[in-house]
């Protein structure tokens, strides 16, 4: 039985997405993409739309099972931690549409998922990313992140179900 993850890398100017699929032991990148909301729209507002259909357009296209979130981390700066939760709440609207299950990481829960490592930086993150998936030519960042957050979810529920055995 295979599983099918979005998971979602959450960005008021870019937001990126990325869905894998397990089958077996295997996982399978399905597609992924960088929704780059600034290069069409300076307007807050209308960047948060451009996120929203971007993502309703992967879902429908892609149709995960389960759609996974970054959540929000510490940060210094107010103002780009209410735009990030902006858009955060903007991607959990576009998953909920279609009824997806909700899950959300931590940053650090998926760089220890992906690479052994809490701490990892984003280049560490995309190459494990590239490895792991096959992918021969390193996504943008933000496409990177948000495989991670799929291959977290993925990486995360057999250990769930070993523990509760």
């Amino acid at each position: 039985m295979s599983q099918r993850i979005i998971g979602i890398d959450p960005g008021s100017r870019i937001t990126g997405y990325g869905v894998v699929e397990r089958r077996g032991n295997r996982l399978i990148h399905v597609g992924s993409g960088a929704i780059m909301a600034y290069k069409t729209s300076k307007d807050f507002a209308e960047r948060m739309e451009i996120i929203f259909d971007g993502l309703r357009h992967a879902i429908a296209t892609h149709k995960p099972d389960i759609a996974c979130i970054e959540n929000i981390f510490y940060h210094r700066n107010a103002q780009s931690a209410l735009k990030l939760g902006h858009a955060r709440g903007v991607a959990m609207l576009a998953a909920r549409l279609d009824r997806l299950e909700l899950v959300e990481y931590q940053p650090t829960e998926i760089k220890q998922a992906v690479t052994g490592n809490g701490g990892a930086n984003k280049e560490q993150v995309r190459k494990m990313v590239c490895l792991l998936l096959g992918i021969p030519s390193p996504p943008k960042f933000d496409e990177s992140d948000a495989l991670a957050v799929a291959i977290c979810h993925l990486n995360t529920i057999p250990l769930l179900r070993q523990l509760r055995r």
